[in-house]
């Protein structure tokens, strides 16, 4: 049937348009989206459903954006039942704090939604010399994440309200240096300990199977060493690199192009001052601000009536050292070179200009513009490269809709062949061996994305040799792919595996006799400690592990130190065995001033994060969240995979 309608493609849309119209009369568009909408949802925030559609789309953006920063990432990792599973908590994470916020009336301002996006070093660089927004190109800029400029605008600011639902907590974190210490000082114990391993290796030898255990072996596990399925495959792909090759500009538009842009294009304006700086930290007291700030004005004045005293002041005053010594020069910097109140002060100023006192992160600032580099305007020629670049970036990412419709249709319409699609799009038809079902180590690109070999070795393309769906391995980008030779998967022969049988057979047996005489060791050295033959002892903690795998340590740590010496044994799967011996307790050693202020500092963060965690299990609560769909057996259930942060 369904090769009567791919070659029937006209009669079919006629007999659907006389069949679908109709229905649109009778019911209404309406009914359809209604209809698309139901389905089971997979979670439910106060009293609102997730569906299975919106899971599947914020696991593609999660993957997306990890494949982005994680190229070298496993994309078998990616779309695994834990990381789907993580993925429908992130999404929950989000519902949640959206219904607070909104709650709460929390909202973002104009003011502070226009500061926030000026933080963003991809849209700070489309703001020109004049201080305006190049609008085209923030225009293609969000159009790549799929958004408009007001729907990504409208994200920013929901994100923001949501971000003053978790600073509520996360901003507030306190502990006391006093419960620091004495959770620091038990989390950094020390314990002198002594170790007994019992590897498999050292019991290989005393193992030695039969040929019929061998080959009983090889029966009972045939799924261990089978070949694996294979295929030889065609392909296209189509993105905007592809459709740039197409593109041929016009002489007229790159001129054009390069007198509205020559000045932009040319290179950044930079600026050069000096500065005097009190300090003043962020998380120093209101007190100390005022302070900082106080002899900040005071400075100030005294150079209002003596401007050229400007780099005297400051080496006798500035607490940069760095720049202090010279009078306060900073050197030349281009705007968003130094910290925002900075740069946007310095770039205010006209040359030979005095600030007033300016707060920064690091403190309070006088600054005095001493000189300005404009850009030196480049020739036509030397932009010409980077213009048709651009140009071409640009008419590639208009033309992608059209030509994605094209490859899409084309690949169904003609499905025993590619090469139709390629020469309509000027694509080339490319080629792939040995291709597995799993990507190979090291492969990259669309023959290691886990849609693509998905259906690649779906059914209809092996047994009918046809070509696959259009496939999104990434933004703007599509693949389609057929294959010409495909080998199933096979039981290897015993012949050809022995050995491989035998070193599985001889590492399970000597790893059972490791973990045997580890166990009667432990019970052994427990009734009579003075006989246990044990290492030279070691000093560990969490911080200085000697080497220790983390099952011994952490098992070292754990033990019960009541009554020393105390044993403890531990089994370390295909690594054998281990039984530690814990001799006695070791204070931790007193820090010094600077690192006990660390500790401290970080011991607050985790209450902080641990607040969080609890903030957010109290308004999963109060939004009555349920998941209806079962959690994968690999993730703890006391550990939520996400947290307010």
């Amino acid at each position: 049937m369904f090769d009567f309608i791919r070659h029937h493609t006209k009669i079919m849309m006629g007999l659907l348009f006389l069949l679908i119209i109709p229905s649109f009369v009778l019911f209404g568009i309406d009914g359809y989206n209604q209809s698309g909408d139901k389905g089971a949802a997979v979670a439910q925030v106060g009293g609102q459903g997730i569906t299975q559609a919106e899971w599947d789309f914020a696991h593609k953006n999660e993957v997306e954006r990890l494949r982005a920063s994680r190229p070298n990432l496993d994309v078998k990792l990616l779309d695994s039942p834990e990381m789907r599973y993580a993925s429908l908590e992130r999404l929950v994470q989000e519902k949640v704090l959206a219904q607070a916020a909104e709650q709460s009336k929390l909202s973002t301002s104009d003011a502070r939604l226009t500061r926030e996006l000026q933080q963003v070093p991809a849209i700070s660089s489309l703001i020109g010399a004049d201080g305006k927004l190049d609008r085209e190109r923030y225009r293609q800029l969000v159009a790549a994440q799929g958004l408009t400029p007001e729907g990504f605008e409208a994200r920013v600011r929901r994100d923001l309200s949501v971000r003053q639902v978790q600073e509520a907590v996360t901003a507030s974190g306190f502990a006391a240096a006093a419960l620091a210490d004495v959770a620091l000082n038990a989390f950094f114990e020390k314990r002198e300990v002594q170790v007994a391993s019992f590897k498999p290796s050292d019991f290989a030898g005393k193992v030695a199977p039969t040929d019929a255990e061998l080959e009983a072996f090889y029966k009972a596990n045939q799924a261990l060493f089978q070949a694996p399925e294979a295929a030889s495959i065609e392909y296209l792909v189509l993105d905007l690199e592809s459709i740039k090759k197409t593109i041929t500009l016009n002489e007229s538009d790159v001129k054009s192009y390069y007198e509205q842009n020559a000045l932009r294009l040319s290179g950044d304006e930079e600026r050069r001052a000096s500065h005097i700086l009190i300090n003043a930290a962020k998380e120093a007291s209101p007190a100390e601000h005022q302070k900082a700030k106080a002899r900040a004005e005071e400075l100030l004045q005294s150079l209002r009536k003596a401007p050229d005293s400007f780099a005297e002041v400051a080496k006798k005053n500035s607490q940069d050292t760095g720049s202090a010594v010279s009078g306060g020069d900073l050197d030349f910097f281009k705007r968003g070179g130094m910290v925002k109140p900075f740069s946007d002060a310095a770039f205010a100023l006209k040359k030979g200009d005095i600030s007033d006192v300016v707060q920064s992160e690091y403190g309070y600032h006088i600054i005095r513009l001493t000189d300005i580099k404009a850009p030196k305007q480049r020739s036509f020629d030397e932009l010409r490269p980077s213009i048709e670049a651009d140009l071409k970036t640009q008419q590639a990412q208009r033309k992608f809709a059209e030509s994605a419709e094209a490859f899409t249709n084309g690949v169904y319409e003609q499905s025993d062949s590619l090469k139709p699609v390629a020469d309509k799009l000027k694509l080339e038809v490319r080629t792939a061996t040995g291709l597995a079902r799993n990507p190979a180590p090291g492969a990259t690109g669309v023959l290691a994305n886990s849609k693509f070999l998905a259906v690649i070795f779906g059914p209809d393309a092996i047994e009918k040799k046809r070509n696959t769906e259009a496939v999104e391995t990434a933004p703007s980008q599509l693949v389609s792919g057929r294959i010409t030779q495909y080998t199933p998967a096979k039981t290897l022969a015993f012949a050809d595996v022995r050995a491989n049988v035998r070193e599985r057979v001889v590492a399970a047996r000597a790893n059972e006799l490791a973990k045997k005489d580890g166990a009667d060791k432990l019970v052994a050295w427990k009734a009579n400690p003075a006989a246990a033959s044990l290492p030279a002892a070691v000093v560990v903690s969490r911080d200085r592990p000697q080497n220790l795998p983390q099952p011994v340590l952490t098992a070292a740590l754990r033990a019960d130190s009541s009554v020393l010496p105390a044993f403890v044994g531990i089994d370390l799967g295909e690594q054998g065995y281990a039984v530690v011996k814990v001799n006695k307790l070791v204070p931790r050693d007193a820090p010094t001033a600077d690192t006990a202020k660390q500790d401290r500092a970080q011991y607050t963060q985790w209450w902080t994060a641990a607040e969080g965690q609890a903030y957010y299990a109290l308004l999963k609560d109060r939004f009555k969240v349920q998941m209806k769909v079962p959690r994968p057996a690999l993730l703890n259930a006391d550990s939520p995979a996400v947290a307010v942060q």
